[in-house]
Protein backbone atom coordinates (compact mmCIF):
# COMPACT_ATOMS: atom_id res chain seq x y z
CA UNK A 1 0.00 0.00 0.00
CA UNK A 2 2.73 2.44 0.53
CA UNK A 3 4.56 4.46 -1.60
CA UNK A 4 8.08 4.40 -1.62
CA UNK A 5 9.51 7.99 -1.32
CA UNK A 6 12.59 7.05 -3.74
CA UNK A 7 10.52 6.47 -6.57
CA UNK A 8 7.74 9.55 -6.25
CA UNK A 9 8.93 11.66 -8.46
CA UNK A 10 9.07 9.07 -11.25
CA UNK A 11 5.18 8.33 -10.09
CA UNK A 12 4.90 11.96 -10.39
CA UNK A 13 6.07 12.31 -13.67
CA UNK A 14 3.83 9.85 -15.37
CA UNK A 15 0.84 10.90 -13.18
CA UNK A 16 1.17 14.33 -15.38
CA UNK A 17 2.11 12.95 -18.30
CA UNK A 18 -1.70 10.80 -18.48
CA UNK A 19 -3.48 13.69 -17.73
CA UNK A 20 -5.20 15.66 -19.95
CA UNK A 21 -4.93 18.94 -18.72
CA UNK A 22 -1.56 20.05 -16.84
CA UNK A 23 -1.05 23.97 -17.24
CA UNK A 24 2.34 24.67 -16.88
CA UNK A 25 3.52 27.61 -15.58
CA UNK A 26 0.54 29.74 -16.72
CA UNK A 27 1.17 33.32 -17.41
CA UNK A 28 -0.66 35.62 -14.46
CA UNK A 29 -3.42 36.74 -16.17
CA UNK A 30 -4.49 33.34 -17.81
CA UNK A 31 -4.62 32.05 -14.07
CA UNK A 32 -6.82 34.86 -12.94
CA UNK A 33 -9.27 34.46 -15.82
CA UNK A 34 -8.83 30.32 -14.41
CA UNK A 35 -9.67 31.50 -11.17
CA UNK A 36 -12.83 33.48 -12.04
CA UNK A 37 -13.85 30.82 -14.20
CA UNK A 38 -13.90 28.08 -11.97
CA UNK A 39 -15.43 30.39 -9.28
CA UNK A 40 -12.80 30.30 -6.85
CA UNK A 41 -12.97 33.84 -6.12
CA UNK A 42 -15.10 36.53 -6.69
CA UNK A 43 -13.98 39.80 -8.31
CA UNK A 44 -14.45 43.26 -5.76
CA UNK A 45 -15.45 46.37 -6.80
CA UNK A 46 -11.49 47.63 -7.18
CA UNK A 47 -10.40 45.07 -9.18
CA UNK A 48 -8.58 42.72 -6.39
CA UNK A 49 -10.25 38.62 -5.80
CA UNK A 50 -12.60 37.99 -2.59
CA UNK A 51 -12.08 34.54 -1.48
CA UNK A 52 -13.22 32.60 1.48
CA UNK A 53 -12.28 29.19 3.37
CA UNK A 54 -14.03 26.47 5.00
CA UNK A 55 -14.16 27.52 8.78
CA UNK A 56 -11.38 24.95 9.56
CA UNK A 57 -9.30 26.67 7.17
CA UNK A 58 -9.33 30.68 8.38
CA UNK A 59 -5.60 29.99 9.98
CA UNK A 60 -2.52 27.61 10.25
CA UNK A 61 -3.23 24.80 11.80
CA UNK A 62 -0.37 23.69 13.82
CA UNK A 63 -2.27 20.63 14.93
CA UNK A 64 -2.58 19.08 11.67
CA UNK A 65 0.89 19.71 10.59
CA UNK A 66 3.92 17.24 10.93
CA UNK A 67 7.15 16.52 10.05
CA UNK A 68 8.54 13.29 8.55
CA UNK A 69 10.68 11.47 11.29
CA UNK A 70 13.33 9.64 10.23
CA UNK A 71 17.03 8.69 10.52
CA UNK A 72 18.24 11.89 9.44
CA UNK A 73 15.81 14.15 11.33
CA UNK A 74 15.59 12.13 14.27
CA UNK A 75 19.08 13.90 15.14
CA UNK A 76 18.97 17.14 13.10
CA UNK A 77 14.94 18.55 14.73
CA UNK A 78 14.61 19.38 17.63
CA UNK A 79 11.27 16.74 18.58
CA UNK A 80 11.39 18.65 21.81
CA UNK A 81 9.09 21.55 20.44
CA UNK A 82 5.66 21.31 20.96
CA UNK A 83 5.88 22.30 17.24
CA UNK A 84 7.20 19.24 15.92
CA UNK A 85 4.63 16.69 15.56
CA UNK A 86 5.59 13.59 14.39
CA UNK A 87 4.51 11.92 11.31
CA UNK A 88 6.03 8.38 10.05
CA UNK A 89 7.58 7.56 6.63
CA UNK A 90 4.42 5.12 5.81
CA UNK A 91 2.19 7.68 6.96
CA UNK A 92 3.95 10.01 5.04
CA UNK A 93 3.95 7.75 2.10
CA UNK A 94 0.38 7.19 1.93
CA UNK A 95 -0.51 11.17 1.93
CA UNK A 96 1.33 11.54 -0.90
CA UNK A 97 -0.59 8.76 -2.67
CA UNK A 98 -4.04 9.77 -1.82
CA UNK A 99 -2.81 13.07 -2.97
CA UNK A 100 -1.74 12.00 -6.59
CA UNK A 101 -4.64 9.76 -6.67
CA UNK A 102 -7.08 13.17 -5.82
CA UNK A 103 -5.05 15.04 -8.01
CA UNK A 104 -5.43 12.91 -11.04
CA UNK A 105 -8.86 13.20 -11.09
CA UNK A 106 -9.12 16.66 -11.49
CA UNK A 107 -10.17 17.73 -14.95
CA UNK A 108 -7.19 20.75 -14.71
CA UNK A 109 -3.54 20.20 -13.01
CA UNK A 110 -1.76 23.45 -12.67
CA UNK A 111 2.33 22.90 -12.33
CA UNK A 112 4.20 25.97 -11.59
CA UNK A 113 7.93 26.42 -10.88
CA UNK A 114 9.36 29.26 -8.71
CA UNK A 115 12.29 30.07 -6.21
CA UNK A 116 12.62 31.16 -2.89
CA UNK A 117 15.31 33.26 -2.03
CA UNK A 118 16.49 36.40 -4.20
CA UNK A 119 20.26 35.35 -3.77
CA UNK A 120 20.99 32.86 -6.66
CA UNK A 121 23.93 31.29 -4.39
CA UNK A 122 21.22 29.61 -2.01
CA UNK A 123 17.86 29.97 -4.20
CA UNK A 124 15.44 26.83 -3.54
CA UNK A 125 13.65 25.37 -6.58
CA UNK A 126 10.35 24.30 -5.79
CA UNK A 127 7.68 22.50 -8.35
CA UNK A 128 4.15 23.28 -7.12
CA UNK A 129 1.75 20.73 -8.34
CA UNK A 130 -2.39 21.63 -7.63
CA UNK A 131 -5.63 21.37 -8.65
CA UNK A 132 -6.68 25.02 -7.57
CA UNK A 133 -5.68 27.95 -9.74
CA UNK A 134 -5.86 30.64 -6.94
CA UNK A 135 -3.05 28.60 -4.84
CA UNK A 136 -1.40 28.45 -8.39
CA UNK A 137 -1.61 32.25 -8.80
CA UNK A 138 -0.53 32.85 -4.47
CA UNK A 139 2.77 31.07 -5.44
CA UNK A 140 3.33 33.62 -8.24
CA UNK A 141 3.03 36.25 -5.58
CA UNK A 142 5.19 34.74 -2.93
CA UNK A 143 7.23 32.70 -4.46
CA UNK A 144 10.37 33.98 -6.82
CA UNK A 145 10.60 33.78 -10.43
CA UNK A 146 13.33 31.18 -11.17
CA UNK A 147 16.60 33.19 -12.18
CA UNK A 148 19.29 33.47 -14.44
CA UNK A 149 22.35 32.17 -12.90
CA UNK A 150 19.85 29.52 -10.28
CA UNK A 151 22.51 26.75 -11.66
CA UNK A 152 24.90 27.82 -9.76
CA UNK A 153 22.91 27.65 -6.72
CA UNK A 154 23.80 25.57 -3.57
CA UNK A 155 20.47 23.80 -4.32
CA UNK A 156 20.40 23.84 -7.88
CA UNK A 157 19.99 19.79 -7.54
CA UNK A 158 17.90 20.07 -4.82
CA UNK A 159 14.25 20.70 -5.99
CA UNK A 160 11.47 20.68 -3.76
CA UNK A 161 8.39 19.23 -4.48
CA UNK A 162 4.94 20.47 -3.32
CA UNK A 163 1.37 19.03 -3.57
CA UNK A 164 -1.42 21.23 -2.67
CA UNK A 165 -5.16 19.37 -2.50
CA UNK A 166 -6.53 22.70 -0.34
CA UNK A 167 -10.05 21.13 -1.17
CA UNK A 168 -10.38 18.25 -0.66
CA UNK A 169 -10.63 15.96 3.01
CA UNK A 170 -8.75 12.83 4.02
CA UNK A 171 -10.46 9.36 4.51
CA UNK A 172 -10.40 9.77 8.63
CA UNK A 173 -10.67 5.97 8.87
CA UNK A 174 -7.50 5.64 6.59
CA UNK A 175 -5.49 7.53 9.54
CA UNK A 176 -7.05 6.64 12.17
CA UNK A 177 -4.02 5.98 14.68
CA UNK A 178 -1.77 8.10 12.18
CA UNK A 179 -2.96 11.65 12.36
CA UNK A 180 -4.28 13.78 15.40
CA UNK A 181 -7.71 12.80 17.22
CA UNK A 182 -9.63 15.66 17.26
CA UNK A 183 -11.82 17.05 20.48
CA UNK A 184 -14.64 14.74 19.31
CA UNK A 185 -12.67 11.82 19.32
CA UNK A 186 -12.77 11.42 15.29
CA UNK A 187 -9.40 11.18 13.31
CA UNK A 188 -8.76 14.86 11.63
CA UNK A 189 -9.73 14.96 8.03
CA UNK A 190 -6.34 17.30 7.41
CA UNK A 191 -2.57 17.21 7.31
CA UNK A 192 0.28 19.61 5.90
CA UNK A 193 3.71 17.41 6.13
CA UNK A 194 6.95 17.71 5.31
CA UNK A 195 9.43 14.98 4.09
CA UNK A 196 13.06 17.44 4.62
CA UNK A 197 14.97 13.92 3.49
CA UNK A 198 13.24 13.32 0.22
CA UNK A 199 12.50 17.29 -0.67
CA UNK A 200 8.64 16.64 -0.53
CA UNK A 201 6.00 18.66 1.22
CA UNK A 202 1.92 18.05 0.96
CA UNK A 203 -1.22 20.41 1.36
CA UNK A 204 -4.22 18.01 2.05
CA UNK A 205 -7.76 19.64 3.37
CA UNK A 206 -5.93 23.17 4.09
CA UNK A 207 -7.33 26.04 1.93
CA UNK A 208 -5.52 28.46 3.74
CA UNK A 209 -2.93 30.39 1.49
CA UNK A 210 -0.74 30.36 4.58
CA UNK A 211 -0.39 27.10 5.19
CA UNK A 212 1.79 26.89 1.64
CA UNK A 213 3.69 30.09 1.91
CA UNK A 214 4.69 28.33 5.30
CA UNK A 215 5.27 25.00 4.42
CA UNK A 216 8.08 26.41 2.45
CA UNK A 217 9.94 28.67 4.90
CA UNK A 218 9.70 25.63 7.47
CA UNK A 219 11.30 24.16 4.50
CA UNK A 220 14.15 26.77 4.12
CA UNK A 221 14.72 27.01 7.80
CA UNK A 222 15.77 23.53 7.73
CA UNK A 223 17.91 23.57 5.17
CA UNK A 224 20.41 26.63 5.50
CA UNK A 225 21.47 26.67 8.74
CA UNK A 226 23.51 23.52 7.38
CA UNK A 227 25.03 25.46 4.56
CA UNK A 228 26.19 28.39 7.29
CA UNK A 229 23.16 30.31 6.39
CA UNK A 230 20.95 31.92 8.76
CA UNK A 231 16.91 32.19 8.05
CA UNK A 232 14.81 34.64 10.20
CA UNK A 233 11.00 35.13 10.47
CA UNK A 234 11.51 38.90 9.43
CA UNK A 235 10.95 41.59 7.73
CA UNK A 236 13.67 43.92 5.89
CA UNK A 237 14.03 47.45 4.63
CA UNK A 238 16.45 49.67 3.84
CA UNK A 239 17.14 53.49 4.02
CA UNK A 240 18.85 56.22 1.54
CA UNK A 241 22.26 55.21 2.72
CA UNK A 242 22.35 51.85 2.29
CA UNK A 243 21.63 51.38 6.29
CA UNK A 244 19.47 47.98 6.49
CA UNK A 245 17.10 47.20 9.37
CA UNK A 246 15.40 43.65 10.34
CA UNK A 247 12.15 43.65 11.93
CA UNK A 248 11.52 40.05 13.92
CA UNK A 249 8.19 39.39 15.30
CA UNK A 250 5.23 36.93 15.44
CA UNK A 251 2.33 37.33 13.00
CA UNK A 252 0.14 40.61 14.22
CA UNK A 253 2.81 42.30 15.96
CA UNK A 254 3.24 44.44 12.86
CA UNK A 255 6.36 43.22 10.27
CA UNK A 256 4.76 43.95 7.26
CA UNK A 257 3.18 47.48 8.62
CA UNK A 258 6.01 49.25 9.54
CA UNK A 259 8.72 47.89 7.81
CA UNK A 260 6.74 49.39 4.69
CA UNK A 261 7.79 52.74 4.90
CA UNK A 262 7.88 55.39 2.46
CA UNK A 263 11.39 56.36 3.20
CA UNK A 264 12.66 53.34 3.33
CA UNK A 265 13.26 50.43 0.25
CA UNK A 266 11.33 47.17 1.50
CA UNK A 267 13.12 43.73 0.79
CA UNK A 268 10.22 42.08 1.89
CA UNK A 269 7.88 41.70 4.55
CA UNK A 270 8.22 38.08 6.28
CA UNK A 271 10.81 35.58 5.17
CA UNK A 272 14.61 35.98 4.90
CA UNK A 273 17.87 34.78 5.15
CA UNK A 274 21.61 36.30 6.24
CA UNK A 275 24.76 35.04 4.83
CA UNK A 276 28.30 35.72 4.66
CA UNK A 277 27.56 39.21 2.33
CA UNK A 278 24.08 40.06 3.62
CA UNK A 279 20.81 39.60 3.79
CA UNK A 280 18.27 38.30 0.83
CA UNK A 281 14.12 38.12 0.89
CA UNK A 282 12.82 34.83 0.19
CA UNK A 283 9.76 35.78 -1.26
CA UNK A 284 8.47 37.39 -4.53
CA UNK A 285 5.41 39.28 -2.24
CA UNK A 286 3.58 39.57 0.82
CA UNK A 287 0.70 38.33 2.76
CA UNK A 288 -0.59 41.12 4.74
CA UNK A 289 -3.15 40.86 7.48
CA UNK A 290 -6.43 43.10 6.79
CA UNK A 291 -8.33 43.17 9.75
CA UNK A 292 -8.77 47.09 10.21
CA UNK A 293 -6.34 48.45 7.66
CA UNK A 294 -6.55 52.19 7.37
CA UNK A 295 -5.43 54.01 4.30
CA UNK A 296 -4.20 56.67 6.29
CA UNK A 297 -2.19 54.53 9.12
CA UNK A 298 -1.03 52.00 6.88
CA UNK A 299 -1.22 53.24 2.93
CA UNK A 300 1.41 51.21 1.62
CA UNK A 301 -0.70 47.99 1.99
CA UNK A 302 -3.62 49.92 1.76
CA UNK A 303 -2.88 51.10 -1.72
CA UNK A 304 -1.55 47.96 -2.45
CA UNK A 305 -4.99 46.09 -1.76
CA UNK A 306 -7.51 48.77 -2.82
CA UNK A 307 -6.09 50.39 -6.08
CA UNK A 308 -8.54 50.25 -8.69
CA UNK A 309 -7.72 48.11 -12.15
CA UNK A 310 -9.21 45.92 -14.57
CA UNK A 311 -8.93 42.45 -12.24
CA UNK A 312 -6.94 40.64 -15.15
CA UNK A 313 -3.75 43.16 -14.53
CA UNK A 314 -5.01 43.54 -10.26
CA UNK A 315 -5.03 40.21 -9.38
CA UNK A 316 -3.90 40.98 -5.40
CA UNK A 317 -5.44 38.20 -3.77
CA UNK A 318 -8.04 38.39 -0.30
CA UNK A 319 -8.67 36.42 1.74
CA UNK A 320 -11.23 35.81 4.49
CA UNK A 321 -12.41 39.31 4.24
CA UNK A 322 -15.87 40.38 4.65
CA UNK A 323 -17.38 42.15 0.80
CA UNK A 324 -20.65 43.54 0.30
CA UNK A 325 -22.96 42.95 -2.80
CA UNK A 326 -21.97 45.77 -4.41
CA UNK A 327 -18.17 44.27 -3.97
CA UNK A 328 -16.60 46.80 -1.76
CA UNK A 329 -14.71 45.55 1.42
CA UNK A 330 -14.90 46.29 5.46
CA UNK A 331 -11.82 45.30 6.67
CA UNK A 332 -13.31 45.98 10.10
CA UNK A 333 -16.23 43.53 10.11
CA UNK A 334 -14.38 40.50 12.14
CA UNK A 335 -17.12 37.78 12.09
CA UNK A 336 -15.81 35.32 10.34
CA UNK A 337 -12.27 35.88 10.61
CA UNK A 338 -9.57 38.30 12.54
CA UNK A 339 -6.89 36.82 9.96
CA UNK A 340 -8.21 38.49 7.37
CA UNK A 341 -5.47 38.40 4.73
CA UNK A 342 -3.75 39.82 1.06
CA UNK A 343 -1.70 38.45 -1.08
CA UNK A 344 0.16 40.68 -3.78
CA UNK A 345 3.68 41.27 -5.41
CA UNK A 346 6.21 43.01 -3.81
CA UNK A 347 5.52 45.35 -6.91
CA UNK A 348 2.38 46.70 -5.66
CA UNK A 349 4.06 49.08 -3.01
CA UNK A 350 5.57 52.33 -4.01
CA UNK A 351 9.09 51.75 -2.70
CA UNK A 352 10.53 48.38 -2.93
CA UNK A 353 14.44 47.21 -3.78
CA UNK A 354 13.86 44.88 -6.79
CA UNK A 355 16.55 42.69 -6.20
CA UNK A 356 15.54 42.66 -2.45
CA UNK A 357 19.06 41.90 -1.35
CA UNK A 358 21.37 44.12 0.75
CA UNK A 359 24.15 44.35 3.18
CA UNK A 360 24.65 43.58 6.61
CA UNK A 361 21.79 45.11 8.82
CA UNK A 362 22.61 48.20 11.40
CA UNK A 363 19.35 47.67 12.99
CA UNK A 364 17.20 44.91 14.30
CA UNK A 365 14.33 45.25 15.71
CA UNK A 366 12.51 42.80 17.99
CA UNK A 367 8.63 43.61 18.26
CA UNK A 368 6.38 41.93 20.55
CA UNK A 369 2.51 42.44 20.44
CA UNK A 370 2.16 42.50 24.99
CA UNK A 371 -1.52 42.25 25.67
CA UNK A 372 -0.70 42.43 29.51
CA UNK A 373 -0.14 46.07 29.00
CA UNK A 374 3.67 46.09 31.38
CA UNK A 375 6.35 46.21 28.61
CA UNK A 376 8.13 49.37 27.64
CA UNK A 377 6.86 50.45 24.27
CA UNK A 378 10.59 50.58 22.82
CA UNK A 379 13.86 49.50 25.18
CA UNK A 380 16.90 48.91 23.80
CA UNK A 381 18.52 45.72 23.85
CA UNK A 382 22.33 44.63 24.32
CA UNK A 383 23.85 41.28 23.75
CA UNK A 384 22.88 39.02 26.28
CA UNK A 385 19.38 40.85 26.76
CA UNK A 386 19.37 40.63 22.78
CA UNK A 387 20.23 36.28 22.75
CA UNK A 388 17.68 36.33 25.64
CA UNK A 389 14.91 37.81 24.19
CA UNK A 390 15.70 35.87 21.00
CA UNK A 391 15.27 32.59 22.52
CA UNK A 392 12.05 33.27 24.49
CA UNK A 393 10.83 35.05 21.22
CA UNK A 394 7.82 36.56 23.54
CA UNK A 395 4.40 37.89 22.30
CA UNK A 396 0.62 37.84 22.43
CA UNK A 397 -0.99 35.27 19.97
CA UNK A 398 -3.72 37.26 18.60
CA UNK A 399 -7.15 36.65 17.60
CA UNK A 400 -7.14 34.50 14.51
CA UNK A 401 -3.66 33.65 13.08
CA UNK A 402 -4.66 30.20 14.70
CA UNK A 403 -7.82 28.52 14.57
CA UNK A 404 -8.73 28.45 17.98
CA UNK A 405 -7.02 32.12 19.60
CA UNK A 406 -9.77 34.34 20.57
CA UNK A 407 -8.25 35.94 22.88
CA UNK A 408 -4.96 37.37 23.16
CA UNK A 409 -2.75 34.71 24.87
CA UNK A 410 1.06 34.94 26.16
CA UNK A 411 3.08 33.03 24.06
CA UNK A 412 6.97 32.07 23.63
CA UNK A 413 7.91 31.34 20.28
CA UNK A 414 11.62 31.10 20.35
CA UNK A 415 13.08 33.17 17.82
CA UNK A 416 9.93 34.88 16.61
CA UNK A 417 8.68 32.00 14.72
CA UNK A 418 8.80 28.36 16.69
CA UNK A 419 6.61 27.23 14.26
CA UNK A 420 8.71 27.47 11.38
CA UNK A 421 12.16 27.02 13.08
CA UNK A 422 12.51 22.75 13.49
CA UNK A 423 16.46 22.72 14.21
CA UNK A 424 18.01 22.48 17.38
CA UNK A 425 18.02 26.10 19.18
CA UNK A 426 21.43 26.42 18.92
CA UNK A 427 21.18 25.86 15.14
CA UNK A 428 19.64 29.29 15.11
CA UNK A 429 20.64 30.96 18.26
CA UNK A 430 24.59 30.49 18.01
CA UNK A 431 24.28 32.14 14.56
CA UNK A 432 22.47 35.27 14.80
CA UNK A 433 24.86 36.32 18.40
CA UNK A 434 27.70 35.56 16.00
CA UNK A 435 26.55 37.75 13.53
CA UNK A 436 24.79 40.58 15.92
CA UNK A 437 28.69 40.92 17.45
CA UNK A 438 30.51 40.81 13.96
CA UNK A 439 28.42 43.27 12.11
CA UNK A 440 27.86 45.63 15.96
CA UNK A 441 24.05 45.73 14.77
CA UNK A 442 22.09 47.67 17.31
CA UNK A 443 19.27 45.85 18.55
CA UNK A 444 16.36 47.19 20.02
CA UNK A 445 12.91 46.45 21.28
CA UNK A 446 9.00 47.79 19.85
CA UNK A 447 6.15 46.55 22.24
CA UNK A 448 2.82 47.59 19.92
CA UNK A 449 0.71 46.38 22.43
CA UNK A 450 -1.17 47.29 25.01
CA UNK A 451 -0.65 50.55 27.10
CA UNK A 452 -2.53 51.52 30.40
CA UNK A 453 -3.53 48.47 31.18
CA UNK A 454 -3.93 44.84 29.79
CA UNK A 455 -6.32 43.96 26.84
CA UNK A 456 -9.45 44.93 27.95
CA UNK A 457 -8.98 47.81 29.77
CA UNK A 458 -5.49 50.03 28.39
CA UNK A 459 -5.68 50.42 24.71
CA UNK A 460 -3.18 49.92 21.58
CA UNK A 461 -0.45 51.84 21.78
CA UNK A 462 -1.19 54.49 18.66
CA UNK A 463 0.91 52.84 15.37
CA UNK A 464 2.00 56.81 14.30
CA UNK A 465 3.17 56.55 17.99
CA UNK A 466 5.10 53.70 17.46
CA UNK A 467 6.56 54.69 13.61
CA UNK A 468 8.02 57.58 15.47
CA UNK A 469 10.18 55.02 18.16
CA UNK A 470 10.97 52.86 14.89
CA UNK A 471 12.41 55.98 13.34
CA UNK A 472 14.31 56.80 16.39
CA UNK A 473 15.59 53.41 16.33
CA UNK A 474 16.74 52.97 12.64
CA UNK A 475 18.44 57.17 12.47
CA UNK A 476 20.44 56.66 15.52
CA UNK A 477 18.21 59.08 17.92
CA UNK A 478 18.28 56.83 20.79
CA UNK A 479 21.72 56.03 20.47
CA UNK A 480 22.28 59.77 22.11
CA UNK A 481 19.27 59.68 25.12
CA UNK A 482 19.93 58.65 28.70
CA UNK A 483 18.85 54.96 29.90
CA UNK A 484 17.52 53.28 32.76
CA UNK A 485 17.24 49.65 33.79
CA UNK A 486 13.91 47.81 34.20
CA UNK A 487 14.57 45.32 36.86
CA UNK A 488 11.84 43.42 36.43
CA UNK A 489 12.17 42.53 32.43
CA UNK A 490 15.44 43.18 32.23
CA UNK A 491 15.65 45.83 29.76
CA UNK A 492 17.11 48.96 28.83
CA UNK A 493 14.27 51.96 28.78
CA UNK A 494 14.86 55.35 27.20
CA UNK A 495 13.97 58.22 29.42
CA UNK A 496 12.91 60.71 26.42
CA UNK A 497 12.58 59.86 22.08
CA UNK A 498 11.68 61.92 19.74
CA UNK A 499 8.05 63.01 18.97
CA UNK A 500 7.19 60.69 22.22
CA UNK A 501 5.22 62.12 25.26
CA UNK A 502 8.16 60.78 27.85
CA UNK A 503 5.69 59.61 30.48
CA UNK A 504 4.15 56.71 28.36
CA UNK A 505 7.99 55.58 28.05
CA UNK A 506 7.67 54.01 31.21
CA UNK A 507 4.90 51.66 31.26
CA UNK A 508 3.98 51.60 34.81
CA UNK A 509 3.44 55.47 34.67
CA UNK A 510 0.67 54.97 32.00
CA UNK A 511 -1.42 52.73 34.78
CA UNK A 512 -3.72 54.37 37.43
CA UNK A 513 -3.57 51.42 39.37
CA UNK A 514 0.08 51.23 40.37
CA UNK A 515 -0.14 47.73 42.42
CA UNK A 516 -2.07 46.00 39.74
CA UNK A 517 1.07 46.75 36.81
CA UNK A 518 3.27 45.43 40.01
CA UNK A 519 1.13 42.34 40.18
CA UNK A 520 0.70 42.34 36.40
CA UNK A 521 4.54 42.45 35.53
CA UNK A 522 5.45 40.57 38.02
CA UNK A 523 3.09 37.61 36.78
CA UNK A 524 4.65 38.08 33.24
CA UNK A 525 7.99 37.21 34.46
CA UNK A 526 7.48 34.56 36.37
CA UNK A 527 5.61 33.44 33.35
CA UNK A 528 9.13 33.87 31.44
CA UNK A 529 11.61 32.03 34.34
CA UNK A 530 9.02 28.93 34.12
CA UNK A 531 9.05 29.12 30.27
CA UNK A 532 12.79 29.19 30.41
CA UNK A 533 13.50 26.44 32.91
CA UNK A 534 10.87 23.86 30.65
CA UNK A 535 12.51 24.98 27.04
CA UNK A 536 16.20 25.26 28.15
CA UNK A 537 16.62 24.30 31.28
CA UNK A 538 18.60 21.18 29.67
CA UNK A 539 19.91 23.04 26.95
CA UNK A 540 23.19 24.48 28.62
CA UNK A 541 22.38 27.57 27.79
CA UNK A 542 25.17 30.62 28.07
CA UNK A 543 24.37 31.95 32.36
CA UNK A 544 25.26 35.04 31.47
CA UNK A 545 22.57 34.83 28.99
CA UNK A 546 20.45 32.88 32.05
CA UNK A 547 20.65 35.74 33.80
CA UNK A 548 18.66 38.40 31.61
CA UNK A 549 15.72 36.41 31.83
CA UNK A 550 12.24 37.96 33.15
CA UNK A 551 12.02 36.58 36.57
CA UNK A 552 15.85 35.53 37.15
Amino acid sequence: MAMFMADFRQKLDAALAKHRDVRRNTRREDLIKDVIQKKEAVISENGALAKWTPPESTGRSPKDTYIVKDGVTSKTVDWDSPNSNIMTPETFAMLVEDALKTLSKKKILYVKNRTLGADTSYSLPVTIVTDSALTSLFTYHMFRPVQKGIEKSIFADTEFLLLAVPYDKLNPERYKGRLRATENGATSDMAIAIDFVNRVGVVFGSSYCGSVKKLMFTVMNYMLPEKGILPLHCSANEGKKGDMALFLGLSGTGKTTLSADPERALLGDDEHGWNDKGIANFENGCYAKLINLNPKKEPEIYNAIMHKDDHIKHGAIVENAMIYPDGKFDFSDNRFTENSRGSYPLEYLSNIKAASVGGHPKTIVFLTADANGVLPPVSKLNDKQAMLWFLMGYTSKLAGTETGIVEPKTTFSRFFGEPFMSRNPDDYAGMLGQKMKDHKANVYMINTGWSGGPYGVGKRIDIDMTRKMVTAALNGSLEKVKYEENKTFHLLVPKSCPGVPSEILDPRNTWSNKEAYDERAQKLASEFSAKFDKAYGKKKINPSIASQCPGK
